[in-house]
């Protein structure tokens, strides 16, 4: 038995809190019956219907995806463009990515069905690192590295302090190699801080997402996350955020 505001959760229908203001708003039924109360908790057997529809409940599968570069983060494709649950053709959960990488952006990806555990990911008061390895354009100076390192300002606000390490440069073909860690999600936020000093960045992969890693998985592979992965993870989220 689990908390029906939890189920409603999990299903993706809402985040938990949304999910029990929709109880409280009287909008959930179950078996046929209103539902107003917090405490409820339901079964396996139980009909869980919000705004009169069914929801469909699952068992809750969670993967890390090496996402390849020239993949859409998404479930579907307009123009018809490979998306990431096609490396998951024996999967019948509806599943869906966390988060997103962008189109040429390759590297780790969590992809779940559990929209409890998706919202908790990706809400903004969560500080999970993400480390990114960029090769980009030009050497960058010590003191535009250090401009990232403090928060750069963007269009939509400034940034929260970054760890940046100049891995490598390459002088006569003008590039550099780049290892930047952040723990915010903005769109295509990588690419325009390293715009904002000056330099293009030419490739991007995710490396490592909290204390998860690439490890033993090439492009295009995945692997299912243990329940103790999935725990930490949680617990990752859920931290106080840093002052």
């Amino acid at each position: 038995m689990e908390r029906l505001q939890k189920v409603i959760a999990r299903a993706g229908i809402a985040s938990r809190r949304k999910s029990e203001e929709l109880i409280k708003d009287g909008k959930v039924k179950v078996n046929g019956k209103v539902v107003t109360e917090l405490g409820v908790k339901v079964g396996a057997s139980d009909k869980v219907e919000v705004n009169e529809i069914q929801i469909e409940r699952e068992e809750p599968v969670y993967f890390l995806l090496y996402k390849p570069r020239g993949v859409i983060s998404s479930v579907r494709d307009e123009k018809g463009r490979k998306v990431v649950t096609d490396f998951f053709p024996e999967v019948n959960a509806r599943i869906y990515p966390v988060g997103r990488l962008d189109y040429d952006t390759s590297g780790l990806l969590i992809v779940t069905n559990d929209g409890e555990f998706a919202n908790l990911l990706m809400h903004p008061s969560g500080e999970i690192e993400k480390l990114y390895v960029a090769k980009i354009k030009g050497i960058p100076t010590r003191e535009n590295l250090r401009k990232l390192e403090r928060g750069i300002r963007l269009e939509d606000g400034k940034t929260a302090p970054a760890k940046v390490k100049l891995l490598s440069v390459d002088r006569k073909k003008q590039t550099s190699i780049v290892e930047i860690t952040i723990h915010e999600g903005r769109n295509r936020q990588i690419r325009r801080m390293f715009e904002a000093i000056g330099h293009q960045v030419m490739k991007l992969k995710r490396e490592r997402y909290g204390f998860l890693a690439l490890t033993g998985l090439n492009a295009g592979e995945a692997r299912e996350l243990t329940p103790h992965e999935v725990k930490q993870l949680r617990a990752l989220a859920m931290k106080t955020p840093k002052k």
